[in-house]
């Protein structure tokens, strides 16, 4: 077994404190490889406190880890020592369900090993994810990462960027598309500079006026502030798609309203309280509510290697792992531009 140290809750009433546990030994396909970065995600808080369902104590979050192979298994064929490397939400899969079989790992039929507050595919040994200094993880499942790309500010994209580009590339958003994004946080960066290299004209949804510059820094096109009514109102019926970001409580039906007809909203942000839906807000223009979670390994490769090619990372700030705590409460209140990533020289 191999000792690690990381930062752990041990309940959900308690803070982030360092932690030692064990990880296993690297198996014939394992590679292991020790963690430079890793990206702080709103689900991280979410799933500490149990937000969203109970959740498995001792729990070391972290699920956008990028960093240099270390060590592979005798039968590793895709990776080497001294690879860059990163590992998203997930560590297995069953391999072999429909969903899997099509490189949706995420949807695994027989239930997919999340990094963290989870189970590995024996249903029974839990899992520990990136605010640790090592890591070890089957190759299928490992990703690999250009060296052409600052290393922590693509950190985020196993995350964030996937779950905003799986979905544009699901749907196909593009030229002659307009998209709006609501929320301009960690996700809803992500989902302008993708909207916007996709060829999508890009309008920025949020509660802050305040926001508008950084938008248009991002390559937005146009700003609305929800709060104000005028604005609001006069957005009604102009979206093709809107991807919704938001991850506090938010009216859904009112932005069911600016869409098109036939248009499509799709909820990537999980607020903790479930939204009430009024069928009329989805009648009346043949509307669709969709949802969409990360992608699958060949896809997370793929958006890996299309912002190796278009220089596309994620805005981020550098913590100290002992600055984690302050660090959420910053997130909670919006204050941070637009993604923390956690320096793991610090640990």
């Amino acid at each position: 077994m191999i000792t690690t140290k990381g930062y752990a809750a041990q309940s959900p009433e308690t803070e982030l404190a360092p932690w030692s546990f064990e990880r296993r030994d690297v198996g014939e396909h394992d590679v292991q490889f020790d963690i430079m970065y890793c990206g702080v995600c709103h689900s991280d808080l979410h799933q500490i406190k149990n937000d969203w369902f109970p959740g498995i104590f001792p729990m070391v979050p972290g699920h956008e880890i990028v960093g240099k192979v270390a060590a592979v298994g005798a039968h590793v064929k895709k990776y080497k020592v001294g690879d860059l490397v990163g590992v998203g939400c997930l560590v297995d899969s069953c391999r072999t369900c429909e969903n899997c079989q099509e490189g949706l790992e995420q949807y695994c039929l027989n239930g997919n090993s999340q990094t963290y507050n989870g189970l590995e595919q024996d249903k029974k040994t839990p899992t520990y994810g990136g605010y640790s200094n090592t890591i070890v993880v089957h190759e299928d499942f490992v990703l690999s990462i250009s060296d052409k790309l600052h290393l922590a500010a693509v950190a985020p994209l196993l995350c964030a960027g996937i779950t905003t580009y799986s979905p544009l590339k699901y749907w196909k958003v593009g030229k002659g598309h307009k998209l709006a994004v609501a929320g301009l946080g960690g996700l809803g960066h992500m989902a302008v500079k993708f909207g916007v290299a996709f060829g999508a004209e890009v309008t920025v949804l949020s509660t802050s006026p305040e926001k508008e510059q950084d938008a248009k820094k991002l390559g937005a096109h146009k700003f609305v502030v929800t709060k104000d009514e005028q604005q609001f109102k006069a957005a009604m019926g102009s979206f093709d798609f809107i991807l919704d970001t938001v991850s506090a409580k938010h009216n859904i039906n009112d932005y069911l309203g600016l869409l098109k007809t036939n248009g499509v909203m799709i909820c990537v942000g999980a607020p903790s309280e479930p939204s009430p839906i009024s069928a009329f807000a989805i009648i009346g223009g043949r509307k669709s509510l969709a949802g969409s979670g990360i992608g699958g390994l060949p896809e997370t490769q793929e958006m890996l290697d299309y912002c190796a090619e278009h220089n596309i990372v994620s805005d981020i700030e550098m913590i100290d792992i002992k600055d984690i705590s302050s660090a959420y409460e910053r997130m909670l209140k919006g204050d941070v531009k637009y993604r923390f990533v956690i320096d793991m020289a610090t640990l």
